[in-house]
C-alpha cells in the first residue's frame, strides 16, 4: 500500500503546478457571481416562504355538491320503492 501515498503525492504535485498555471481571473465568479447566486437564493426562499404560507391557507375537506347530493336522495327514494329481488329461489321467479 505504500505506493497509494507516493502516486498520491504525484497526483497532487501536478495538480498544484497545473492550478499555478490557470488565471485565477478566468476561473472564479467574483463578486458579481456571488451577487447573482444569493439573489436566486433569497428568491427561492422567499417564494417557498409564500408558498408554504399558501398552502396553510387551503381547506382540504370537499364540500358537498348540491345537485349531486340531490341526485343521491332521489336515487335512494326510488331504490327503496321498488322491490327487492327474493334471496332464496335462484330463478328470480315468485313462488306461489
Amino acid at each position: 500500500m505504500p505506493d497509494m501515498s507516493a502516486s498520491a503525492s504525484l497526483a497532487m504535485t501536478h495538480l498544484v503546478s497545473f492550478a499555478k498555471e490557470v488565471d485565477e481571473d478566468k476561473v472564479t465568479p467574483g463578486v458579481l457571481g456571488f451577487i447573482v447566486f444569493a439573489a436566486m437564493a433569497l428568491a427561492v426562499w422567499a417564494l417557498m416562504k409564500s408558498m408554504n404560507r399558501h398552502m396553510n391557507r387551503v381547506d382540504f375537506t370537499q364540500v358537498p355538491d348540491p345537485e349531486t347530493e340531490q341526485r343521491e336522495q332521489s336515487a335512494t327514494e326510488t331504490s327503496a320503492a321498488t322491490p327487492e329481488a327474493e334471496p332464496s329461489g335462484g330463478t328470480g321467479k315468485k313462488q306461489g
